[in-house]
């Protein structure tokens, strides 16, 4: 018979387990959809204004972004659809926050899920995975001045 020591301790285990995975789930992109920090910082410095980039996060750091604000609010996910619905569905678009790690991000998910319900071609999620700072600033990449 368990106890009610170890029915407690079990109820926390299983109550942790379920906050560990508030905003999580399977993820919605592909190897093919990350982009390198790298592969983004040349197409930058190479001048090629034809990405539009999207800060969907704290802040637009990197140059040349749009800042849409952190994408689990709905008021910065109706300003991203609004900026989305000026754009041809084949234009390149790439979306970062930069917070934290995808697998505990809150902002990632929503912008990639519109962007691919409004069935965008050529979209792709910046690859940080620690965070700006370590993946993006640290390493010289080009910021906002």
């Amino acid at each position: 018979m368990m106890t009610n020591k170890t029915l407690l301790l079990s109820y926390l285990l299983l109550l942790g387990f379920s906050f560990c995975s508030c905003g999580q789930g399977k993820e919605t992109w592909t190897e093919k959809q990350l982009m390198a920090p790298a592969a983004l910082a040349k197409n930058i410095n190479d001048g090629n204004s034809h990405t539009y980039i999207f800060s969907i996060g704290p802040g637009a750091l990197i140059k040349n972004s749009i800042d849409i604000g952190p994408a689990q609010d709905k008021a910065n996910l109706d300003k991203l659809k609004i900026q989305l619905t000026k754009l041809p569905k084949d234009a390149d678009i790439v979306i970062y926050c930069g917070c934290c790690p995808f697998a505990h991000c809150p902002n990632i998910r929503p912008a990639f899920s519109l962007i691919r319900k409004m069935k965008f071609a050529n979209v792709k999620l910046l690859n940080l995975s620690t965070n700006l700072r370590t993946d993006w600033i640290a390493k010289g990449y080009p910021v906002v001045k």
